[in-house]
């Protein structure tokens, strides 16, 4: 995984929520879907967000295994993304008001055993992206 400077293109018309993305050789397509007044032929920014997160999750698991020579044979991450009323949230700091949740549901497959399973759930939130989300962050945002 990489994480030095990569710019990513995307680009919208006026008309509609489809944007095209270009990430380096790669292009994308992102939007909302119909009942959120999109044409929904993409994904859309949140689905993206969770994409990422759980890409990064399966590949740092899979590096972990292979360099401990663990037995994974693969890894599912299925997410989901929801806002919630802060004071429902245990264990968050933010007290009033609405909160993004994500909830990241991994299935590991091949035959590791239980100490392996519970090593790389931990690892699991090491991957450099579910630690961007879960740090500070700062977005410098220029007019051009």
């Amino acid at each position: 995984m990489t994480s030095g400077t990569h710019t990513v293109v995307v680009r919208g018309s006026a008309v509609g929520f489809t944007q095209e993305i270009q990430a380096g050789a790669h292009r994308l397509t992102a939007d909302e879907p119909s009942d959120a007044g999109g044409a929904d032929t993409g994904p859309s920014p949140y689905d993206l967000l969770l994409a990422a997160l759980g890409a990064c999750t399966s590949m740092t698991l899979r590096m972990y295994a292979e360099r401990k020579q663990w037995p994974l044979d693969g890894v599912t991450v299925s997410l989901s993304h929801e806002k919630i009323h802060a004071d429902d949230c245990a264990e968050c700091e933010t007290r009033v008001g609405r909160i993004d949740r994500i909830e990241r549901r991994i299935e590991l497959s091949g035959p590791l055993d239980d100490a392996q399973r519970q090593r790389l759930l931990e690892i699991a939130n090491m991957c450099p992206v579910h630690r961007t989300l879960t740090g500070e962050i700062t977005i410098a945002t220029t007019l051009v």
